[in-house]
This record gives C-alpha cells, structure tokens and sequence, in this order.
C-alpha cells in the first residue's frame, strides 16, 4: 500500500515527526496577542503539527498555551532567514506569518525573503488570523508530508 494512503489512515496524533506537517510560526510584536489567542483556541489542532517558531513567538506558544515547539533565532536576529532556509531546504511545509502591516520592521528584506520563497517553492502562506484558521483546518496540510 502507498506511504499517503498508510499514513491518511492514521490519526494526526498516531503520526511520528517524520510524517507529520510542520508549520513555521511567526508573529509581529503588534500581532503577539493575537496569536496567543488564535493558538489558545486551536491549541489542540496546532498540537498535531510539528512547529517552528521564531524567539519570542516560541516562548509564548511554550509559556502560555503550552505548545511543544522548536525554537530559532529572534526574526530580526536571522530568525525569518532561518524559516525562509528550511522553506528552501523542504523542511517546512507551510508557513503562519501574522504580519503587522502598520508598523515599521527595521528586518523588513528577511520578511520579504521569506515571503518570496514561500511564493517561489508554493508553501502555503497566511499572514493574518484568517488565512492561518483556514490552512491549519484544510485536510491537505495534514497529508502534505506523506506526499512529499
């Protein structure tokens, strides 16, 4: 039997890290606090992915919803060039970017490197609340990995 049609047939939580979809997570300081709520709502989804986060995103997905995340470098630190490299590398298969469009981002080349190789490798992308409740609830990001 082929790989997807094995793994479809287990249940997010059944699946090892290898077979699991793994979502960066990142978030804008002025759009912190509403990822913290986003995540607290759909904390049990996001569990059955593996995840990524940037500095203080990760600290607060750990801290405050209690997330089992890997953590990278703060995004003006490198932490965006890090996730944009995995991106490149097939080592993330979709991408949470909760972007503050009114502020300034002193690091705003990494944001549109990140932004533009998630375009060029076609790695689903949500850069607000919307987006990101609809790519964690579509059935195809859970068989992503099984598929690649």
């Amino acid at each position: 039997m082929p790989l997807l049609q094995q793994t479809d047939k287990l249940s997010p939580m059944q699946r090892t890290h290898e077979d699991r979809a793994r979502l960066a997570i990142i978030a804008h300081d002025g759009k912190k606090a509403d990822l913290v709520a986003f995540a607290t709502f759909n904390r049990a989804r996001l569990a059955e992915y593996e995840l990524i986060a940037t500095g203080a995103t990760c600290d607060l997905l750990r801290d405050k919803v209690g997330l089992e995340v890997e953590r990278v470098t703060p995004g003006p630190h490198g932490g965006d060039v890090q996730i944009a490299s995995r991106v490149v590398e097939g080592k993330v298969d979709a991408v949470i970017f909760l972007v503050d469009p009114l502020d300034k981002h002193p690091h705003d080349p990494d944001i549109q490197t990140l932004l533009r190789i998630c375009n060029v490798r076609n790695v689903p992308l949500a850069t607000n609340i919307a987006t990101a409740d609809v790519l964690i609830s579509s059935p195809l990001l859970e068989s992503v990995r099984a598929a690649s």
